[in-house]
């Protein structure tokens, strides 16, 4: 997959001009420097598994901290640490709603994404059970590692940097 680099903000994305809203991104030091002690912790278990996701399959992760959030991007956004005053919020997209009473928010449902968020105030909370969905958000929810999915120009876990034919109606 392609990246581009906005030239205004120097943040990158899947896909050449790509919408965004133009704010100066940090790098994970700054991020890092920036927020509340015990995100640093939070922050490292989930990068550092889906760095190790991203590097079995040879794939792009993007890594974009912002002033109170990191978006996690392979394609598009599949995963969103949302810095709170006592807790890091992790939002992530699957195919499927989950049946977990880990869940801090009602799960949305949108085009057939399931947007999941659970709030994290200790590392020790990003286990196998959760390192696997984000594992399963990384490759955009398609069940997993080599699994088939058909596109949709209305999937937006499908890279945006893919242009898709889609035939008229008959």
């Amino acid at each position: 997959m392609a990246t581009w680099t906005c030239p205004d903000c120097n943040r990158d994305f899947g896909a050449v001009g790509r919408g965004h809203m133009c704010s100066p991104g940090l790098t994970t030091a700054e991020f890092v420097a920036s927020v509340p002690e015990y995100v640093a912790p939070i922050f490292r278990a989930v990068h550092d598994h889906l760095r190790r996701v991203d590097t079995e399959v040879d794939g792009d992760l993007i890594v974009d901290p912002l002033a109170k959030k990191v978006l996690f991007k392979n394609g598009p956004t599949f995963c969103i640490l949302d810095v709170k005053t006592k807790w890091v919020a992790v939002g992530f997209s699957l195919r499927r709603g989950l049946e977990t009473g880990r869940l801090s928010r009602k799960t949305s449902e949108q085009g057939g994404r399931y947007y999941h968020v659970i709030n994290v105030d200790d590392p020790a909370l990003i286990d196998g059970e959760f390192r696997e969905w984000l594992t399963e958000a990384y490759h955009h929810g398609a069940g997993g590692k080599g699994a088939a999915s058909k596109p949709s120009r209305l999937d937006p876990m499908v890279p945006d940097d893919i242009d898709f034919e889609i035939a008229p109606p008959r």
